[in-house]
This record gives structure tokens, sequence and C-alpha cells, in this order.
């Protein structure tokens, strides 16, 4: 798992370095860089359940929005038939955009999910 945790500390960083030139960097920025947190602390065998939850919370409402949002994922999947995400790699549709987004919160939260399992099972004390 310290290799897990290693990778995802520096993918989660380098996400948000990308972020500088988004046009909401102040939201995506701290996503990513708690995430990239809560993998730094499990990387020292820290583990805080009420920080694990309280970003698997935010994360969770952020994509619930993103989904049901009139140009979010539902909208991009019934009304422009799962248009190519990765056509390029600027968003020129709020679908694409709010899609692409609604991605990396479930790689954000997958990554916090198995996290907090693994700490669990390994019995770190908060």
């Amino acid at each position: 798992m310290k290799i897990f945790n290693i990778l995802s500390a520096i993918i989660f960083v380098l996400f948000a370095a990308l972020q500088y030139n988004d046009p909401d960097p102040y939201i995506w920025m701290p996503i990513y860089l708690y995430a990239a947190f809560l993998c730094f602390l499990a990387i020292n065998h820290k583990y805080s359940p009420v920080l694990y939850i309280i970003g698997l919370v935010v994360y969770f409402l952020y994509a619930s929005y993103l989904f049901f949002d009139k140009s979010g994922v539902l909208n991009w999947a019934e009304q422009h038939d799962a248009e190519n995400l990765v056509q390029t790699m600027k968003a020129t549709k709020p679908w694409i955009e709010e899609t692409r987004e609604f991605g990396g919160l479930l790689i954000v939260m997958i990554a916090l999910i198995i996290n907090m399992i693994s700490l669990k099972k390994q019995k770190v004390k908060p």
C-alpha cells in the first residue's frame, strides 16, 4: 500500500498543478491537494477517519451535483450520446468539462476508499 499511496500522492499533486489554467482552479487544486495530503498521511501510517469522511462527503456531494446538473454527466450521456471526452484537451462544451471533473472526483474517491479499507485492516490507529 505504501507504493499505491506514493503514486497516488504524486499523481494528485500533478493533477493539482495542471489546474492552474482551469476556469476554476480554486476548487480543483484543493480537491486534489487534500487527497494527496491524505495519501501522504497514509504513507506515514497515520489515519484519521474524520478527515477521510469529510473528504468523501464533500467529493460525493460535488460528484452528485456534476452528475445531475443540467450540463452534467447525465446530460452528456442522454442528450449528447456520450460524446468523446478526449477529442481535444480544451473542453469547449460544458457537459464535457463536467463529465471530466466527475471522473476526477471518482478517481479521488476510489483512492480514498481503498486507503480507508486498507488502513482499517492494518489497524492503524487514528
